[in-house]
């Protein structure tokens, strides 16, 4: 069995560090998969790092990760509140899934208070900012390693 961690990012992620910085902050997606790439080293986990605009690589990388990953923590950006079909994908995982939000989604638009993933994520961070990826990898890791859940 692999202990792989898919970190999955939606759309416009990769404009992090660019886009809206006074919510998102000025650290780069390329800072946070460098994180994430040395905290799994310490975790003794692997990580497959994507980010992708179009929600059906999503899916697709949820399946892939059906075969070849322990866990999954997924921020889907705006496919949050939209997607059914990335929530059914994360139904077919068996693996644990945390839920990332880099703002607090709680505080911005109504429209954002709901969402789809939730329905399946063990856990859901936001408002952490970026940190809230570590905090999502440890987690995973932790429920890997059969820690109380």
């Amino acid at each position: 069995m692999t202990n792989t961690v898919y970190i999955l990012n939606g759309p416009n992620l990769n404009l992090l560090g660019k886009r809206q910085p006074h919510i998102y902050g000025h650290v780069t997606l390329a800072d946070v998969e460098a994180e994430c790439t040395a905290l799994a080293a310490e975790l003794g986990v692997g990580v497959r790092f994507l980010q992708s605009n179009y929600e059906g690589q999503i899916i697709d990388w949820v399946h892939e990760a059906r075969e070849d990953g322990a866990g999954i923590v997924i921020n889907p950006a705006a496919f949050t509140h939209t997607s059914v079909a990335i929530l059914d994908a994360l139904n077919t995982f068996e693996g644990p899934v945390i839920e990332v939000h880099i703002s607090n989604v709680h505080k911005r638009e109504s429209f954002r208070h709901h969402s789809y993933v939730s329905l399946r994520a063990d856990g859901v961070i936001a408002g952490c900012g970026t940190e809230g990826y570590s905090l999502g990898l440890r987690r995973v890791a932790s429920l890997l390693n059969g820690a109380a859940k």
